[in-house]
């Protein structure tokens, strides 16, 4: 039968309309549905019909007193169906067309993109003040949404019971909860430093730069937190010590609190975040556990990363089970939080006086990943001493041998090369070719020579952008042996004794911030290029 609802709402359309002035003869009602039709025109076929409530019959009523006309049309034409069921892309296509439903771009909405600084931008400011002994000062802005001016017209409705005459539906400026709020605000933020003398990176375009004289002022924003030239304590959430020697970064608070949160404070420590013996799989036969609260957990854990290299490599391979986790898998989490108990005070350490020169690690763990095959890239790029930036990422595709897996590592690890250079160049900071440590020679081999086609012939061509950029003179591939590999920790687990050096190279305790430290650092740089 013709929709109930169908019907009804073309009575009240007409009468709504005659309010207009408009008035309507038979109002033509397009079914698809021969018999349909005849039912509703023919009061014979009781015996068919019987059972269809009485309700509904009413349409025939309406049919007879001329107020519609049934008019049968195709099942290909017939508009209603895009309310029905889901329909294939060319039918949807064609019945939204036919409504009149253009997806028009509305700027206005569309436009709610708002920078963001990378944590890895942060760290190399960190590291960068460092460097050149200049104390930090952060900021917050206090109702800095409301500050924004919108290009298009947006209107909103009143709160029920606050309705008043006096105010217009009409935004004028940005309002909290509002899409655009954070674009504006960013755009108005941005407008006064560009007035005001400043220079947008060229790369990150959160960064802004003033020079007069011999002076330098270096403003780095994230939505309304806002760090430049003082003293800082805090910033996102990560606490800053900044000293003669350096400045340390930790979230030795964080830590503690998610301690607390997920009932680990009293748990007993470990020496080391993921056993050698670990090998987490899918465990399809293991008891499931809480979804929520082990998503709540990787959660916490991926942002401890942003000063806690020593726990990226296990923290991201815990967090590819949160679709579906087992009991494995959470103490495979919770022996991360047990580590977390025995080094709650580690962070980075970013010397004064360490120099500028930009390097990276790249390894990778062929085939580790017990359940596609797929290997692990593991990159760490280091501003002289000072380790800014690092990953642990399973790669997109299986690789054929070792030489393949390292190679997809490196092509990463030189991107990221790549941006840093671009990223340090706002900072007056020039490179010449950049070293990037890999410890295998076949590796180095393929990029450096363009023979060996036969043998590299499968690898995907986006990744031989590396033997481009070296042919270029961007970077400089050299060699390094697998015990001094920094990238290790970041691509499968470690023995105890080789944990704890890696880690000391990247990662360290506040009680040891001494001076040989900075000495054992850079004794081993030097011995490296």
């Amino acid at each position: 039968m013709p929709s109930l609802a169908a019907r009804s709402q073309l009575l009240w359309m007409k009468a709504t309309l005659s309010d207009f002035g408009l008035k309507y003869g038979r109002i033509p009602l397009l079914v698809d549905s021969t018999f349909a039709i005849s039912v509703a025109k023919n009061p014979v076929l009781y015996s068919r019909t019987k059972h269809i409530d009485v309700m509904f019959h009413f349409l025939r009523d309406h049919y007879e007193k001329g107020d519609i006309d049934l008019i049968h049309v195709v099942s290909a034409n017939q508009l209603a169906d895009i309310f029905t069921k889901p329909l294939e892309f060319n039918a949807f296509t064609l019945l939204r067309g036919e409504l009149g439903v253009k997806l028009k771009q509305r700027l206005a909405l569309l436009r709610t993109f708002c920078p963001l600084a990378r944590l890895e931008a942060i760290r190399i400011l960190l590291a960068f003040v460092a460097s050149k002994g200049f104390k930090l000062q952060q900021m917050d802005v206090k109702s800095a949404f409301l500050n924004g001016f919108i290009e298009k017209e947006v209107y909103v409705g009143q709160p029920p019971s606050f309705e008043s005459a006096r105010f217009q539906d009409w935004l004028r400026k940005a309002l909290y909860g509002l899409k655009q709020a954070p674009r504006a605000w960013y755009a108005r933020l941005k407008s006064f430093l560009l007035k005001s003398g400043f220079v947008m990176g060229s790369v990150v375009k959160t960064l802004f730069l003033l020079s007069r004289g011999g002076d330098t002022l270096i403003v780095q924003i994230y939505v309304d937190d806002i760090i430049f030239g003082g003293s800082s304590h805090f910033f996102l959430g990560l606490q800053i010590k900044q000293g003669l020697e350096g400045t340390f970064v930790h979230q030795t608070k964080y830590t503690r609190d998610i301690l607390k949160n997920f009932n680990m404070g009293d748990s007993k420590p470990m020496t080391t975040p993921v056993s050698t013996n670990t090998a987490l799989d899918a465990d399809e036969d293991g008891e499931a556990v809480e979804q929520k609260e082990f998503r709540g957990m990787i959660g916490s854990l991926l942002y401890l990363t942003t000063t806690r290299p020593d726990i990226q490599f296990v923290v991201c391979l815990c967090a590819r089970y949160q679709a579906s986790p087992r009991t494995s898998h959470c103490q495979a989490v919770k022996r991360i939080f047990r580590y977390l108990k025995f080094t709650p005070v580690l962070g980075l350490w970013y010397s004064s006086g360490s120099s500028l020169s930009l390097r990276g690690f790249s390894d990778a763990d062929h085939a580790g990943y017990q359940i596609d095959r797929k290997s692990t890239s593991g990159t760490c790029q280091l501003l002289g001493t000072s380790l800014v930036s690092w990953s642990s990422r399973k790669q997109a595709s299986v690789s054929l041998s070792t030489t393949e897996a390292e190679y997809i590592a490196v092509a990463s690890c030189c991107s990221q090369l790549l941006w840093m250079k671009a990223t340090l160049s706002d900072f007056g900071i020039k490179f010449g070719k950049i070293p990037l440590l890999v410890d295998s020679t076949f590796t180095i081999s393929v990029a450096k020579n363009p023979i060996l086609h036969s043998r590299t012939k499968h690898i995907d061509v986006r990744f031989h952008f590396l033997r481009d950029h070296y042919e270029k003179g961007d970077i400089d591939l050299i060699h390094v042996v697998s015990a001094n590999q920094l990238a290790d920790i970041f691509t499968k687990p470690l023995e105890f004794d080789a944990f704890m050096r890696l880690r000391g190279w990247g990662c360290v305790d506040n009680a040891l911030i001494k001076g040989e430290i900075e000495s054992q650092w850079t004794g081993f740089i030097a011995l490296l290029v």
